[in-house]
């Protein structure tokens, strides 16, 4: 796989609580050729106790970044893939892991792309999962599906390297054509939320309807400028919604319009 490419694509770890496992990780990490981990609100650990795990690996460690959300970590990405052992309600998890790692290597041309893990203990949790454009599962046996940290990352890394060598690298997925990061994205669905509650649109779970539009967004690619108009409507929205409410006086009611 092409060097370039590794370079785009990220592993992601949400607060992992073991130094130990964020070692191993390192060494998987190293092992495939990959360099990119980020941490998010990790148990404090040294470089020495990840080094005494992960020998000869010192560049991987020496690049880690930390964050201390899991907005921050995702914010120049513009593809997310959440990594899960359970089936979810609502969320299609994908097992085709071979042609969706030919999938994430044509994605990168057009940004990063991160795998997310989650805990070691719970996974990936819901604010975690709605982060996700897709949630994958490596195919094991059914009745013991849980992999050690390490071993998911290892194996979804070496499924990428191996589908980069088999796939047409020569019609990269949209031509390379720009979409919309993570950062742009969360801001967005934020006005939109703020938008739709404005007007009254929520009857029930607003959570539901935004993990639905959500999902929507994330299937439809958006490129810069669809984002932009989005995020357009909806501070229209707010400020048609702000004048109506400035429009009546505190202790009046508002008149209706006689019909004729």
């Amino acid at each position: 796989m092409n060097t370039d490419r590794k370079s785009d694509i990220v592993v992601v770890l949400d607060r992992p609580q073991d130094a130990v496992n964020i070692g191993t990780v390192v060494r998987a990490i190293k092992n495939m050729g990959y360099s990119q981990l980020r941490l998010v609100n990790p148990r404090p650990f040294s470089p020495q106790e990840l080094a005494r795990i992960a020998h000869h690996a010192e560049d991987v460690i020496a690049a880690i970044q930390i964050y201390a959300t899991l907005d921050e970590a995702l914010a120049d990405v513009v593809y997310v893939v959440g990594t899960s052992a359970i089936t979810h309600a609502a969320r299609p998890v994908r097992r085709d892991i071979e042609s969706l790692s030919r999938e994430l290597i044509q994605t990168t041309f057009r940004g990063r792309v991160a795998l997310l893990f989650g805990t070691e203990d719970d996974g990936l949790d819901t604010m975690a999962l709605d982060r996700c454009h897709a949630i994958a599962a490596l195919p094991t046996n059914p009745d013991y599906p849980a992999l050690n940290l390490a071993q998911s990352v290892l194996l979804f890394l070496y499924e990428l390297s191996r589908q980069a060598t088999t796939a047409s690298m020569s019609e990269p997925l949209g031509d390379k054509t720009l979409v919309v990061a993570q950062a742009q994205l969360e801001q967005l669905f934020t006005l939109g939320e703020q938008g739709l509650a404005a007007i009254g649109f929520f009857k029930y779970s607003p959570q539901a309807v935004m993990r639905t539009l959500r999902q929507l967004a994330y299937r439809a690619v958006l490129q810069p400028q669809e984002a932009a108009l989005l995020m357009a409507i909806a501070r229209q929205m707010l400020h048609v919604a702000e004048r109506q409410a400035d429009s009546i006086a505190p202790g009046t009611e508002k008149k209706e319009r006689p019909t004729s």
